[in-house]
């Protein structure tokens, strides 16, 4: 999937025209590219569209308009899209309570690294996880991590057409969620 560069962006005044229509069709579009693995943990799959978004509002909140801040922007949300050969999500971990989400993140400590994505019986695939910057603590886990499931050519020729499954498997959380044909069809258009 190709990156993003400054001509693909708008500019602050012309995002401002499209902001309402734009951010429709990105929440639209992002739809299919979440997924829930278990009550409390939530997957969000970045592509091109989904990154664009994201960088047109930090410009839009910043006031950035000058071309080394665009590039400075581009630079940091680039590597969430697709390299064409990976999947790129962001995990949420999501207790509304923060009193439990505090005890949550000290017994979830290391759950970034035991994330799977699971397609027919070919071998899983774990996820890598946040290569920019270590979220966690010696003691607790971060709220929010970045990860890249990084497939081979078997893995990427049997996604579309085969059961896919997201699993977590750690000593305080276990999920599994299959993936519907929806979201399997939205997620393919990322090996592109």
């Amino acid at each position: 999937m190709q990156k993003l560069t400054q001509d693909d962006l708008y500019t602050l005044e012309a995002y401002a025209r499209e902001r309402a229509a734009f951010r429709a069709r990105v929440l639209e579009h992002k739809k299919a590219r979440i997924v829930h693995v278990g009550a409390h943990v939530t997957l969000v799959f970045e592509d091109r569209l989904t990154v664009q978004y994201q960088i047109q509002e930090m410009l839009r909140v910043e006031r950035i308009f000058e071309p080394a801040g665009i590039a400075e922007e581009l630079a940091a949300y680039n590597p969430l899209i697709s390299d064409g050969g990976n999947l790129k999500a962001t995990m949420l971990i999501e207790y509304p309570d923060e009193n439990e989400r505090t005890r949550k993140l000290v017994e979830l400590h290391g759950i970034e690294h035991r994330v799977a994505l699971l397609i027919g019986g070919l071998t899983p695939v774990t996820a890598i996880a946040d290569e920019d910057l270590d979220r966690s603590t010696e003691t607790k886990t971060a709220a929010v991590h970045f990860l890249r499931f990084e497939l081979d050519p078997a893995h990427v020729a049997a996604f579309a057409g085969s059961e896919v499954v997201f699993a977590i498997d750690h000593p305080a959380y276990s999920a599994r969620q299959m993936l519907s044909a929806a979201v399997r069809a939205a997620l393919a258009d990322d090996f592109d």
